[in-house]
């Protein structure tokens, strides 16, 4: 009997029956196979049928699997609300990087000669993300690359990538069943960080493929991935496929993924142009099912940042829509050349492995611990984050005439694109419309602040806002402008 016909035959049986026994099978196949047999040759399908198996004492139950997005119920959202007050790598996950450190070096995680070279690596790897253009080259060829990523990069991206699927289950993005597709998936971040996710979720599954070029971090990401991934089997890990993104022959990727993932990979390309980068994710959303999500994720520095907004604006032209963060609220197109925004969450706490890594003289170099990123999220549906447009004939300012209004009281209304960037005397804001060249902020002294204005300091990122009888300032020093909010100003929220 061929795996083939086996899978015909619960297709059949799925479709007339709600939920069944495995061991019906043997009804309407012809060769005598042992149910257990039958699980083996069917177990990597299950997913793609659309069926959850339950085992049971001698047999496995098989139910057709919940369709639609997930909406988190209140236990789902206090359990990971509690998770982001106080966001670590679980202990069993600092367990399995230790145990592939002991497997890796011979050694014990912690001993000194390890850690040491750990340290260097962690500064070979600083010191090339720092250089700019071609001359910047980022590898992960060798052992302690990989070792010192996990000990120093690792924890940060981990968490940073769980804020962003949680506001993703929040919009109502995550499919009770997702399939996700991991371009340059290193030693296994990504699928990582979702299997924690998922693991706070009530019985909600991924299955989930990654992309990766380099030896050493496939060997890491099968040391360390499936292993997590077992711990609630929710999550289902296939084998990484080894391919480098810049030659990547997309006929041999899976088809209707639900969400596609550039995580930290893009902005280490560097024998690609922008045009280039943007055509190559173009080519891979080909892969994407027609109401799926692809998730752009770069480092916070103003380099990465404003390359990642002008990619996505090439992307916008290529004909994917920008679900998040941009919203375009007076229907037109920006110019991201000074595009300078990001998302800043809360420190994460330092794992074992990190704080053992800042045992030195120079601590402050091995501790990594604060959560700033830019991201944008892409769909072909044309589906969109904040659905607002300013009213033809609403009294409100674009940031672009701001030139007009230099020294005057306006109103205008924007996207909050920071977090507070100031200090304890002055709140400092970016905001967007859309619009303007230059860059903007809102600017909310301490003093000024009161229960009219106050809506700006709880306001989240990408939320849109009004701000009413503002005070508009150029700054020369860094050709931008300053909104400064005064006692009179008042400010709403507008969506988001």
């Amino acid at each position: 009997m061929s795996e083939k016909e086996i899978i015909s035959a619960l297709k059949y049986v799925s479709r007339i029956k709600p939920e069944f026994m495995l061991s019906e099978m043997r009804n309407y196949i012809k060769s005598e196979m042992s149910v257990q047999e039958i699980y083996n040759a069917a177990e990597s399908s299950f997913f793609e049928l659309g069926l959850d198996i339950i085992p049971t004492e001698d047999d496995f139950k098989l139910m057709r699997a919940p369709k639609g997005y997930i909406g988190l119920n209140d236990r789902e959202e206090q359990i990971n609300e509690a998770f982001f007050r106080s966001a670590a790598v679980s202990r069993k996950l600092e367990r399995l990087i230790e145990q592939y450190i002991e497997k890796k070096t011979g050694k014990s995680w912690d001993d000194p000669q390890v850690l040491e070279r750990m340290r260097k690596a962690v500064q070979s790897q600083k010191a090339e993300y720092w250089k700019e253009g071609k001359a910047r080259r980022i590898s992960y060829e060798k052992g302690y690359d990989i070792l010192g990523y996990l000990a120093y990069q690792f924890p940060v991206y981990f968490v940073q990538f769980q804020h962003i699927l949680y506001g993703m289950a929040k919009d109502g993005l995550l499919k009770k069943r997702i399939r996700v597709l991991d371009i340059g998936s290193g030693p296994g971040t990504i699928p990582l960080a979702i299997t924690d996710f998922y693991n706070r979720l009530d019985g909600h599954k991924a299955l989930i493929y990654s992309i990766e070029m380099y030896d050493e971090n496939i060997e890491a990401y099968s040391s360390i991935v499936p292993q997590y991934a077992r711990i609630k089997e929710n999550v289902r890990i296939m084998e990484p496929i080894k391919a480098d993104i810049k030659r990547l022959d997309t006929v041999f990727l899976p088809d209707g993924i639900d969400l596609i993932v550039f995580s930290n990979v893009l902005n280490e390309v560097k024998e690609l142009s922008v045009h280039e980068k943007a055509a190559l994710v173009k080519k891979i959303s080909e892969k994407l099912s027609p109401d799926g999500n692809i998730l752009i994720i770069e480092p916070a520095d103003k380099v990465n940042s404003t390359e990642m907004r002008r990619m996505v604006i090439l992307l916008k032209g290529m004909g994917l829509g920008i679900y998040s963060p941009c919203s375009f609220i007076w229907g037109t197109g920006c110019d991201p050349a000074e595009c300078w925004s990001f998302e800043q969450q809360k420190d994460i706490t330092p794992t074992r492995l990190m704080k053992k890594l800042a045992d030195c003289d120079a601590a402050y170099r091995y501790i990594n611990t604060d959560i700033k990123y830019t991201y944008a999220i892409l769909r072909k549906d044309g589906l969109t984050r904040i659905k607002y447009r300013v009213p033809k004939k609403a009294k409100f300012s674009k940031l672009s005439r701001l030139g007009a209004h230099t020294g005057k009281r306006i109103n205008v209304i924007a996207s909050l694109m920071s977090g507070d960037l100031g200090d304890e005397k002055n709140s400092l804001f970016k905001i967007c419309d859309g619009t303007s060249v230059k860059p903007v902020y809102a600017v909310l002294p301490s003093h000024n602040l009161t229960p009219d204005n106050q809506v700006i300091m709880k306001a989240s990122y990408g939320n849109v806002i009004s701000i009413q009888n503002v005070l508009v300032r150029y700054n020369e020093a860094n050709d931008s402008y300053n909104l400064l909010i005064g006692r009179g100003s008042r400010i709403d929220h507008v969506e988001g």
